[in-house]
């Protein structure tokens, strides 16, 4: 967040509160609840894999603290971390298709990814999630003020 050098310690701190008040009502607007979730993952096993995977359960969990999203294809069930919410959608729709893919393919070798190349932001969205995981390793974070 930018700040003119103008203001006051104490307007720069009322500035803050304000500022992450409205992302924090921007973002829970875009939060989609598990029912919702399961709908957009039905849509775009639709939309890339001809409707050929079909999860039986998707859901948010918050036991995911290393990983983004998990399958297991045994059962048809996809959880994805809680961590993802409130991010672009096109990289929410990225952990989606790239947990349906599992559902094809259970690993990570070549015919897995020939599945993922039908989404156009694949990359994008692979370099944002890197881009997350290198800022949370910095010693002070994005955002964080030294008092």
């Amino acid at each position: 967040m930018l700040i003119p050098a103008r203001m006051s310690e104490a307007e720069e701190k009322r500035w803050v509160t304000v500022m992450l008040d409205k992302l924090a009502a921007q973002e829970s607007k875009r939060v989609l609840g598990d029912t919702e979730l399961a709908e957009r993952a039905e849509r775009l096993s639709a939309q890339y894999f001809d409707g050929r995977a079909r999860p039986t359960s998707v859901r948010w969990v918050t036991n995911q603290n290393t990983r983004w999203g998990s399958c297991t294809p045994s059962e048809g069930s996809i959880r994805l971390s809680h961590r993802l919410q409130g991010m672009p959608e096109y990289v929410v729709d990225y952990v989606l298709l790239h947990e349906l893919a599992h559902l094809l393919v259970p690993g990570h070798g070549p015919r897995f990814w020939r599945l993922l190349e039908a989404y156009p932001r694949t990359e994008r969205a692979k370099g944002y999630l890197e881009g997350v995981v290198a800022a949370e390793r910095l010693p002070n974070p994005p955002g964080a003020r030294e008092e």
